[in-house]
């Protein structure tokens, strides 16, 4: 996609000759503040099922001309964001997986996708899924053990470190030393956290020796500064743990209401001393910073599983701008076909399919902020029979994009 920067020039200004009575005399109104230039940027947030469930099988998956790495390549090369964040993209140290990713599909034209995309920057970092805590965290009476025993055992659950981790793309340099993130950053140290209870006696589900312990997020929270030529947009990526998948006690509604809280917290004026980074900086996002907040965040304001007092608290910050929620055709036409599933919110705005279980839900988010004019917005869903409408059964969930204007700092 091309980027404008738009520049705008001014007249000099007329003189203005008044006359009262013979005396004639000049007024010269002062002239106007330049407008400063502003560079059109489209953002994206896309859930690509870039996993496997053994260390190493998504290097395995993309060195053998993987057909689902194809598909997304593919909606990429379509939609060409400027910075867009996937989500569930394994990672690995030795950043081998997202050099396939970029240099075997992205940088090749794609069935069904476009011209090739050459991203130069990047971003990624270790996460907590898969990643032993040494606790049993699942109740069981062992530690570890093998499959989902060993997942729920694990900071985030997974099946080895890394899986289901994240990843940012970008055509303008990252800064990567001064990003951010939350990997390690304790759940009971939020004030007000939610901690999970039995629900019939009030007791809290964790003892205190591994409440304690307990990391609040389940990938990790990242704020990476990335250098625009409109100034610094943090983007802020995430990928809340989804709210199933527990008891009575919700302790996963728990963690992905305050999974999405940090976020509400980290752009708010109030003082969070408690808000500490893996360097041990502590405190929230500058007042007067640009960013916008992706991922998925595993929560729909009105229907599904999940806490929806927490997406909508952040959808209605006050540094949240306000703009047309991003919708699709292919979004109606699938919620057609669960016809016995009841729907509160508007079918156009999901951006995933979840079976017949489940049904379409919202769950993914590009929320610029205030001083960022928003221009456009959509969810690539193509209905049945549209071009690209084969592309999308590449992962269960959609690419979000919206397009904004970022103007120049002074």
């Amino acid at each position: 996609m091309t980027r404008l920067l738009r520049h705008a020039s001014f007249a000099a200004i007329a003189l203005v000759t008044l006359s009262t009575g013979c005396a004639l005399s000049e007024a010269h109104e002062a002239p106007p503040e330049p407008m400063l230039p502003t560079t059109h940027l489209r953002l994206a947030t896309y859930n690509t099922s870039l996993y496997a469930d053994t260390s190493g099988g998504l290097i395995e998956r993309l060195e053998n001309d993987d057909a689902g790495a194809r598909s997304v390549a593919a909606v990429l090369q379509r939609v060409r964001p400027d910075i867009v964040l996937l989500n569930e993209f394994d990672y690995d140290e030795s950043h081998r997986a997202a050099d396939l990713f970029q240099q075997r599909y992205l940088e090749v034209a794609q069935p069904g996708g476009s011209e090739p995309l050459h991203y130069p920057y990047r971003y990624l970092a270790p996460v907590n899924t898969g990643l032993q805590s040494g606790l049993d965290l699942d109740g069981n009476g062992a530690i570890g053990g093998e499959g989902r025993e060993r997942g729920n055992d694990a900071w985030g659950y997974g099946l080895h470190p890394g899986q289901y981790g994240m990843l940012v793309l970008s055509l303008y340099p990252i800064d990567t030393e001064a990003a951010r993130t939350f990997q390690l950053l304790k759940w009971s140290a939020m004030p007000d956290a939610r901690q999970p209870r039995d629900p019939a006696t009030g007791t809290p589900h964790y003892p205190p020796q591994i409440w304690s312990q307990l990391r609040l997020s389940s990938k990790s929270h990242w704020d990476v500064p990335v250098r625009t030529p409109g100034g610094t947009l943090h983007m802020l990526a995430a990928h809340p743990t989804p709210p199933v998948f527990d008891g009575p006690e919700d302790r996963n509604g728990a963690r992905n209401a305050d999974e999405i809280r940090l976020w509400r917290e980290y752009i708010s004026a109030e003082e969070t001393t408690w808000l500490c980074d893996d360097t041990g900086h502590c405190g929230g996002l500058d007042a007067d910073a640009r960013f916008v907040i992706a991922g998925d965040l595993n929560n729909d304001p009105a229907d599904g599983d999940g806490r929806h007092e927490a997406i909508l608290e952040l959808l209605e910050h006050p540094r949240v701008v306000r703009m047309a929620t991003p919708r699709s055709e292919g979004a109606v036409e699938a919620a057609a076909r669960y016809s016995g599933i009841t729907r509160v919110g508007d079918p156009g705005h999901a951006t995933g399919d979840y079976g017949p279980r489940t049904g379409t839900l919202r769950l993914d988010y590009v929320l610029p902020s205030v001083g960022l004019s928003v221009k456009d917005s959509g969810v690539f869903w193509p209905k049945a029979g549209e071009p690209g409408a084969e592309l999308v059964e590449a992962s269960d969930h959609r690419l979000v994009w919206v397009d904004v204007e970022i103007r120049s700092e002074r």
